[in-house]
């Protein structure tokens, strides 16, 4: 087995540019820690090097690296010490006819990204399409909120604008996730199978130019708030809009 001593190895330092974006989009390769996250990668096909800590015993059947902690830990983006690192490169998932979306307008945090594409898989959505300003959901913290989610969702980034406008020509009802004059309560919202749900910005909500593209504002009923976290919105909007029928 192969072994990594020293942080200053050619390949350790190059891997490490990983923790940035800009190293990301120019390799389509990142990181992931642990073991969950790593079976998730080889399962995919992702998964192209993996390095462990040594005297770990590898618990995959993908061939590995041993290195010490600092190597290990020069790679990882967690506090505590890490013990096996994974490197991968894009998710490529076959194209699938989109009966359910998601639009993610300006979404600043790596979490609540990560989190959204969780419940995203958990509740049958077909595509999440970002704004080129959102978060990257190839981000260590995305990734770690996802629980593996980014694995088994399409998703793409570019003109949220464009992206409605297209599944709206074909048929997709799209709810805007906000207050508004004109807002309907979840529970009054009706039972429909090609959906799309706008969720905005954690600061500023969804901008007016694209909300204006929505069929209905939704709101989620509440006694004490007028609004919650975006990923916590996105879980309740996606279950009672899955499940209507139940509900009824």
């Amino acid at each position: 087995m192969k072994r990594i001593e020293s942080t200053q190895n050619k390949t350790i330092k190059e891997l490490a540019k990983l923790h940035t974006k800009k190293e990301r989009d120019k390799t389509g390769q990142f990181i992931v820690e642990g073991d969950h996250l790593i079976q998730e990668a080889l399962q995919a096909q992702c998964l192209k090097q993996l390095f462990i800590l040594e005297g770990m015993k590898n618990p995959f059947s993908f061939e590995a690296i041993q290195c010490t902690q600092p190597v290990i830990n020069k790679l990882s983006s967690q506090v505590s010490d890490a013990k096996m690192i994974g490197i991968c490169t894009r998710p490529e998932r076959a194209e699938r006819k989109i009966d359910t979306a998601l639009f993610l307008d300006d979404i600043q945090d790596p979490g609540n990204i990560g989190t959204i594409f969780r419940c995203a898989v958990a509740f049958g959505i077909d595509h999440i399409f970002l704004s080129e300003h959102c978060a990257d959901i190839l981000n260590p913290k995305s990734i770690q909120a996802s629980k593996g989610a980014l694995f088994h969702m399409n998703y793409s980034y570019g003109s949220l604008h464009q992206a409605i406008k297209q599944e709206h020509n074909k048929g997709m009802k799209i709810f805007a996730a906000m207050l508004h004059t004109d807002s309907i309560a979840l529970q009054d919202v009706q039972k429909v199978e090609h959906y799309g749900v706008i969720l905005g910005n954690e600061g500023q909500g969804i901008h007016p130019e694209i909300m204006v593209l929505a069929d209905q504002c939704v709101e989620i009923e509440m006694d004490n708030f007028e609004s919650l976290n975006v990923a916590t919105a996105a879980a309740i909007l996606l279950y009672t809009i899955k499940h209507k029928k139940r509900i009824q």
